[in-house]
């Protein structure tokens, strides 16, 4: 009995460390707290490693820098295709793709500015929003003619950063 009540505090005490204002005490714990919630474990694993902090505020920076970056090349990407499209109907999908990682950008801006002020619950909901318009792109490229470019990769790569800000928001929701 004695033991077990010693296992749990002590559990508790690593936990209360781990998890205190919204810090991990490593990479590796923040990896495996993180990835296995999100849509590609080994991108976020990759993602996570490279950031250079275990700060849960630091690492929604990070992965938001990237996913601006992304969610702007693939709008840049997008409206290049459709000045490009000989078929009406592929540059009709990538003028969607254009206008949707048009307002990802906008909605990843909103992220932004609801983690400088700590509304981490509109961190969440700009994240979603921004993820879904990356899926709506991908939901026009599948439809034909087929699209050979790199635009889906692209869509993919902005939902899974979009993905690791989701959990990384719930944590620091859970931890205000």
């Amino acid at each position: 009995m004695a033991n077990s009540i010693v296992l749990a505090v002590s559990s508790l005490f690593v936990l209360s460390i781990l998890f205190s204002n919204g810090n991990a005490t490593s990479p590796n714990d923040v990896v495996s707290t993180i990835c296995p919630k999100t849509r590609n474990p080994s991108f976020c694993s990759n993602v996570l490693k490279s950031a250079g902090t275990s700060d849960l505020k630091g690492l929604a920076t990070f992965t938001l820098n990237l996913a601006h970056d992304k969610a702007t090349e693939s709008r840049a990407l997008a409206q290049s295709l459709a000045s490009k499209a000989a078929d009406p109907k592929l540059k009709e999908h990538y003028d969607t793709c254009a206008g949707r990682f048009d307002d990802a950008v906008d909605d990843i801006e909103g992220v932004k500015s609801n983690l400088e002020n700590g509304d981490y619950n509109g961190v969440n909901t700009y994240a979603s929003a921004a993820m879904t318009e990356a899926d709506d792109c991908l939901d026009s490229l599948t439809k034909p003619p087929k699209d050979s470019s790199a635009l889906s990769d692209d869509g993919k790569t902005v939902e899974d950063i979009c993905s690791i800000i989701l959990v990384v928001s719930n944590l620091l929701i859970g931890g205000a």
